[in-house]
């Protein structure tokens, strides 16, 4: 029961930047050995000295991103309503939506896994594979959807260990999952000859590692919530709850997933090894995106838990605290990757042509950074506010209004720097928008409240 306050005063007492390092941290630790999951794959494909291979994991990636947001609605959705009836006190509640969460993990899987295989020589070339690049691709694509329950679950598992302040448990999961990726990825791939197919199997096995580690904190008991059998069957009340929020959590991934599809299509126009270049440059970068993604949902439990107490000033500490902190943390990652873009390239790849194209990318979308963090809390806030139509609103307005034209226009104008530059300036401008937003929400729930202060 210690536990169990201890936890619950983290999200309702505890000081706004510290509450916000103490969840965050942690799971800014456990993404970043996550980026283990890509990165390894793409090093370990990259000593095999084949790019049309490293190309392949790049091109396969929007299909784990589905496989993501589909985790995310449920993840996301259940999180926020476990959070906000744990705010509210209503403990039943929150174990009665755990136990229906699980459930539809395994549901979405299935269908995730039968609509796949179905169709996958269609969402291969969909992806943008070509000739040299097809075979590869589907062969790593075959891999995650045949292991979509693993995967999945892993994600979702994770996302609500974390709505009821279990951060540990849930970078446990994390750290697991990745160690058993990276001492099987040279096995499957080198060992046994798989190739790039080998990387997809030791991906789905890790990932089964994770959740099965979540599985167990769940059935040894050491959670504030449990899955119990007798609420198995979810109330019309608590799937309404689920899918409005997180149904359009799923659809800002889904939206996300192919802005990635237009660009890696307009890059195979500038030969198929830029596809390689932009790849990994991307998941060198998805170490400074971990970072303000574990802050955001570090944040999300706090914004939830608060709002159903109704304590809005609190909200807006949170909120502050929340910026600066993400902020100055994500100059320091730009500084690095600017200093360091050729170096950093070169781990992967000793192809010339990969290594130059590669650090040009990195050093243009590392101007992201210092932006994209806000903009993803006030997302992650609107969520856990059981308020998804303004979470949605910011991620269409980002990819549909501002990223993908700009990145079809700079493309026109400017060739590949245009292109490689869109994103930077979506960002800048959806920063202003979204905490704005985010702000007069909150402030439209306490009209006394003077936003000058606290």
């Amino acid at each position: 029961m210690a536990h169990d306050d201890a936890r619950i005063r983290i999200l309702a007492e505890e000081k706004p930047a510290k509450a916000v390092v103490k969840l965050g941290v942690p799971l800014i630790a456990g993404m970043c050995i996550m980026v283990l999951y890509n990165l390894v794959d793409t090093y370990f494909i990259g000593l095999l000295h084949d790019d049309y291979q490293l190309a392949a994991v790049n091109l396969a990636y929007p299909v784990m991103m589905v496989m993501i947001a589909l985790s995310n609605m449920v993840g996301t959705g259940a999180g926020s309503l476990i959070a906000r009836s744990l705010g509210a006190g209503d403990r039943t509640k929150a174990d009665h939506t755990l136990t229906s969460a699980f459930l539809l993990t395994v549901v979405n899987s299935a269908i995730v896994a039968a609509v796949g295989m179905a169709l996958l020589p269609q969402i291969v070339g969909g992806l943008g594979a070509q000739e040299n690049t097809f075979g590869f691709t589907q062969s790593y694509v075959r891999v995650l959807l045949l292991g979509s329950l693993l995967v999945m679950g892993n994600y979702t598992f994770g996302q609500l260990l974390r709505s009821e302040g279990s951060v540990r448990q849930s970078v446990a999961g994390m750290v697991v999952g990745t160690v058993a990726n990276i001492m099987l990825d040279p096995v499957f791939i080198f060992v046994l000859g798989r190739g790039v197919e080998g990387a997809a199997i030791a991906t789905v096995l890790g990932n089964a590692a994770g959740m099965a580690t979540s599985l167990f904190f769940y059935l040894r008991g050491s959670t504030l919530l449990k899955p119990q059998a007798s609420l198995i069957r979810p109330t019309a009340e608590i799937l309404r709850e689920i899918f409005w929020v997180g149904v359009p959590a799923t659809l800002e991934t889904l939206l996300t997933s192919a802005a990635y599809i237009v660009n890696n299509n307009l890059a195979v126009a500038y030969g198929e090894l830029t596809v390689a270049a932009m790849g990994v440059a991307q998941k060198i970068l998805s170490l400074g995106s971990y970072i303000y993604q574990g802050f955001a949902a570090g944040t999300q439990p706090i914004m939830g838990f608060n709002w159903g107490a109704r304590n809005y000033r609190r909200m807006l500490d949170v909120l502050r605290a929340g910026v600066c902190v993400v902020s100055i943390t994500e100059l320091a990652v730009m500084a690095i990757c600017g200093i360091f873009a050729p170096q950093l390239i070169g781990i992967f790849s000793q192809s010339p042509e990969v290594m130059a194209t590669g650090a040009k990318v990195l050093r243009a979308l590392m101007w992201i950074l210092p932006f994209v963090g806000a903009t993803s809390m006030s997302r992650m806030s609107f969520q856990a506010m059981g308020k998804p139509q303004y979470a949605f609103a910011i991620t269409l307005v980002r990819q549909l209004v501002l990223y993908v034209p700009l990145l079809l226009l700079l493309n026109r104008i400017f060739g590949f720097n245009g292109m490689i530059w869109a994103q930077p300036v979506a960002e800048l401008v959806m920063m202003g928008v979204s905490v704005g937003m985010l702000v007069h929400i909150i402030h439209s729930e306490e009209p006394a409240m003077d936003l000058s202060t606290g």
